[in-house]
């Protein structure tokens, strides 16, 4: 296993990352693309070939799924690569996409998302209605999963809890990635958890804010409509051009993961739009501070 090595902010001490089996994933099936495109070949024809079904190689591709060696092997042989380098390359991808990152032991329905989180670059974070989990105390989250339809029993909501609060030490690391978040005010108005829980909450973002890598906004409600109120969503960038930049929309209907030019350029439009109308850093953490002067008076 690759291990990649960082220091803690807080403590001074080092600490060890794993390597991250989403993102090796999705390397080796961007390299895959680009062998069987450079040699004109359609999935159907590579997989024909290969002896495996064109649904198998299409999953292979999106990092959908990890490759075995078998795999690898029989597609270096439809690919005409003898080089033993590049045949190791793949070869160490398809072994570290197989391996098991920390945020599987937790059987969380979202995985994909935070291995992509956990490497990228840049999150923006746009929510109408609750705080980010990369900003959640404990006591919030436990909350919102005690509200959930259906409804969680006790170890399933023990686990999603605290692997919402162990996401959170990527905010922390040297490498931090570059945190943009925007709420909309009725997200803080809303007393999830009770006022004492309010009161972290909203201390716990006023502390994330100042980070060197957090940016926070909020969205005033006397902005009235505006074009995030439809969505919440996530816009995932990343310093790899064998990754792709991806838009993550959660919702009741499930986790969607939008990866096209066309929907990045929307997504983005509709991020500048709603930094533009939100209110400034600095009149962010004013208008924070009120609010939690209701919850002290509650």
């Amino acid at each position: 296993m690759r291990v990649t090595v960082s220091h803690d902010r807080n403590s001074g001490t080092k600490v060890a990352s794993e390597t991250n089996p989403t993102l090796r994933r999705r390397e080796l099936g961007f390299l895959l693309r680009q062998l069987r495109s450079k040699r004109g070949l359609s999935i159907e024809d590579v997989a024909e070939r290969a002896m495996f079904s064109a649904t198998k190689l299409s999953r292979l591709e999106t990092g959908r799924v990890g490759a075995s060696p078998r795999d690898i092997r029989d597609l270096c042989i439809v690919y005409g690569i003898t080089d033993g380098a590049e045949r190791e390359r793949l070869m160490a991808l398809a072994r570290e996409g197989k391996q098991r990152a920390w945020w599987q032991q937790y059987d969380l329905p979202y995985a994909s998302y935070v291995g992509l989180e956990a490497e990228a670059a840049s999150i923006s974070d746009y929510n109408s209605d609750i705080v980010p989990g990369l900003l959640q105390v404990e006591e919030y989250a436990r909350a919102i999963f005690e509200s959930a339809d259906p409804p969680l029993d006790y170890a399933a909501m023990k686990q999603r809890t605290d692997a919402r609060v162990r996401r959170q030490a990527l905010l922390t690391r040297d490498d931090a990635p570059l945190f943009h978040y925007i709420v909309d005010e009725s997200a803080l108005r809303r007393p999830i958890g009770g006022p004492a829980v309010m009161r972290a909450q909203l201390a716990r973002i006023i502390e994330a804010a100042r980070l060197p890598t957090v940016t926070f906004q909020i969205i005033p409600l006397d902005v009235g409509a505006h074009p995030g109120l439809m969505s919440n969503f996530v816009i995932l960038e990343f310093n790899k051009p064998e990754v792709n930049d991806v838009v993550y929309v959660e919702g009741a209907v499930g986790n969607i993961y939008l990866e096209s030019a066309a929907d990045l350029e929307r997504y983005r439009r509709i991020l500048s739009r709603l930094k533009a109308i939100a209110l400034a850093p600095e009149g962010s953490a004013a208008k924070i501070a009120r609010i939690a002067e209701a919850y002290e008076e509650t």
